[in-house]
């Protein structure tokens, strides 16, 4: 950063906070993307939903985007696209016949876990920089802004959420 005087002035503007975040985001997102892409042709929406689906079995397409929070028409078209490629499948709800619940395929449970791995990897490059202790508080003060009521609402933004 200390070489890089735009970057530097950037993640130290007013807006210092969010332009870290989304640095960090953004650059894994760059890396993974394109890993994915073209390694399983396939966009990064359909492994999120994939894994979401592996993590929780019988959740609702509606209910992905509480764990990647994504346009719910990115998410559908993830599914369609993990459906035809045989690696979901869509059952009726038992509690509403109208809803339908997911479940990974084991074609999709093994696809999932072996792009999982090489996420670990990543996140191990990213943050490895960081000790054990800092890598606790990240994840403990990250976690307190997901838990936060300013994440998907705004009084700044009304209309953003």
């Amino acid at each position: 950063m200390d070489n890089d005087p735009i970057l530097s002035r950037l993640l130290n503007s007013e807006l210092s906070y969010l332009t870290s975040i989304t640095h960090i985001v953004l650059a894994n997102n760059q890396v993974t993307n394109r890993h994915i892409e073209r390694h399983y042709d396939m966009p990064v929406q359909c492994w999120s939903t994939l894994h979401a689906v592996v993590l929780f079995p019988g959740l609702r397409a509606r209910d992905v985007m509480r764990v990647f929070p994504r346009p719910q028409n990115t998410i559908s078209r993830a599914v369609n696209l993990l459906e035809k490629r045989g690696l979901l499948v869509q059952r009726p709800s038992v509690e509403d016949g109208r809803a339908k619940q997911l479940y990974a395929t084991p074609e999709g449970v093994a696809l999932s876990h072996e792009i999982r791995a090489a996420i670990l990897q990543r996140q191990s490059e990213i943050f490895d920089v960081l000790t054990p202790d800092e890598r606790q508080t990240l994840l403990t003060l990250c976690h307190k802004v997901v838990a936060g009521p300013g994440l998907h609402r705004s009084m700044a933004m009304p209309d953003g959420g």
